[in-house]
């Protein structure tokens, strides 16, 4: 914001303020404790019938938008959480003191109007309101009308005013709550039933991140915000709750990027008795599912044109296959690290040269590979050093019974055949932690000891899947309050 729009907003303030305090020294109440409202300005507007001989009498509320002032009537336009609705003042009608406060109010303060239904000339539903009511004054002006809110900074740390001038991204918002909500009917009709487990874990797993490490006063220890949901959730596997899920945060202390924010949603989601391929079924079901309910179709189409068709049966390829293709190297998978560098260098991709040898391969999926899955794939069998909570292949012991559901080249969904076999699963935990034996959960360990049944399990990247249905480019446009600096202000 510029020094000069800055200063004007000062001015605007005090300007605000200075009515502020002239209605409140003519006993006015500016910040009422209540107004009840007859009906959404959405409902108001579809209640009007042109064949009605009665008047039909409502009572709307909402933040004004709009105001015209036209000698000694007033359109304008109030703003509630389903769009807007007109209302008409006239002084005659209102009265004189009335009349004379509503001319004095500004953009962005809230009231309610009572009054009937009409139509005006050009058609549009309108209040002839008898009774206007000023219940929250607005002290700060609303970005301009005509350049809206364009700075992703001010969107993103004042959401609030983002909200109220766009429409594209208060309509995305609500979408989101309605794929959360289709997402728990479809698995509560499957018979999963949703958990809570812990925020606060005293060991960091279920995958591979640095966390955040608060400490606990009252324990005298510290504790970590956890980096995934699995190892509870499998726990009530062991307890024989044998479907499973849970909506919630994950927290994970790294980078920041168009897909990645430290505060994200998972879905985690946990079936006894299936596999991955138990998962699969699953995945495409909900997926489809949840298009036709919140968006009426299967079909979704980019920012560029390229449609993305949901339905159908979706494309399986494994991650070897992938690799080689990309490389156009048969031996891909027997050369030595210096040589699969050296390979990815002449692809035009960098790699670090400090990364294990199966982590240069994985740099070169995420980065030639992944970005090319636009359509729906199911990319199967992974290496086994990139999960160590899954069950090897049968018949392939370097692989994993995994699966990364790609979309629009970015994973959506990984999901696994569960390792139950607690000797194997400490092996795997050991080989990873290396000499970290502290990140080993050795009470998930001693569950597994207890008998856990055989089964499928997946993850869900909720705040990717909203990005990918509401055609959002970035995951803090997904995210209502994404983590910024503090504002120096």
């Amino acid at each position: 914001m510029s020094e000069s729009s800055t200063d004007n907003t000062h001015d605007l303030y005090a300007v605000r303020l200075a009515k502020l305090r002239e209605m409140r020294a003519e006993g006015m109440d500016p910040f009422r404790a209540a107004f009840t409202p007859s009906h959404t300005a959405a409902e108001a507007v579809n209640l009007f019938r042109d064949d009605t001989e009665e008047p039909v009498r409502v009572a709307v509320a909402g933040r004004l938008m709009v105001m015209r002032v036209m000698g000694k009537a007033v359109f304008a336009k109030l703003m509630d959480g389903s769009g807007l609705i007109q209302i008409y003042v006239r002084r005659d009608e209102i009265g004189e003191e009335e009349y004379k406060h509503f001319k004095k109010l500004d953009i962005g303060d809230i009231l309610g109007a009572e009054g009937s239904l009409f139509r005006t000339k050009t058609g549009e539903v309108t209040v002839r309101a008898v009774r206007c009511v000023t219940v929250a004054k607005a002290l700060r002006p609303l970005p301009e009308k005509w350049h809206g809110l364009t700075d992703s900074e001010q969107i993103y740390r004042q959401r609030y005013l983002d909200l109220i001038v766009n429409r594209d991204s208060r309509a995305r918002f609500l979408t989101r709550g309605r794929i959360i909500s289709a997402i728990r009917r479809f698995l509560d009709e499957r018979g999963f039933s949703e958990v809570e487990t812990p925020v606060l874990q005293p060991v960091a797993g279920g995958a591979a991140a640095r966390p955040f490490v608060p400490r606990n006063n009252a324990l005298g220890c510290e504790f970590y915000l956890r980096i995934a949901l699995e190892l509870y959730l499998k726990r009530l596997l062991v307890g024989g709750i044998d479907r499973v899920y849970e909506i919630g945060r994950n927290f994970r202390n790294e980078g920041l990027s168009r897909r990645h924010n430290p505060e994200f949603t998972m879905l985690e989601v946990y079936q006894a008795y299936s596999d991955f391929r138990g998962m699969m079924t699953l995945i495409h079901d909900m997926v489809q599912t949840v298009c036709r309910d919140v968006l009426g179709t299967t079909r979704i189409q980019r920012a560029d044109g390229v449609d993305i068709e949901l339905g159908g049966t979706w494309r399986e390829a494994r991650y070897k296959d992938l690799i080689l293709e990309a490389t156009g190297d048969a031996d891909w998978f027997s050369r030595s690290k210096e040589e699969k560098l050296r390979a990815a260098r002449e692809l035009g991709i960098e790699v670090n040269p400090e990364l294990e040898d199966f982590e240069v391969t994985q740099d070169v999926f995420e980065k030639k590979v992944e970005p090319g899955l636009i359509q729906p794939t199911f990319v199967t069998h992974l290496p086994k050093e990139l999960c160590p909570l899954a069950k090897l292949t049968e018949g392939d012991p370097s692989t994993i019974d995994v699966f990364e559901l790609c979309i629009n080249g970015q994973e959506i969904a990984p999901a696994y055949s569960e390792q139950n076999d607690p000797l194997v699963q400490r092996e795997m935990f050991e080989a990873q932690a290396g000499e970290e034996v502290q990140k080993i959960d050795h009470d998930f360990l001693l569950a597994l000891e207890h008998g856990m049944p055989p089964a499928g399990g997946m993850g869900v990247g909720i705040d990717r899947l909203v990005m990918l249905l509401t055609g959002a480019e970035s995951i803090r446009d997904v995210i209502l309050f994404p983590q910024m600096k503090p504002n120096p202000g």
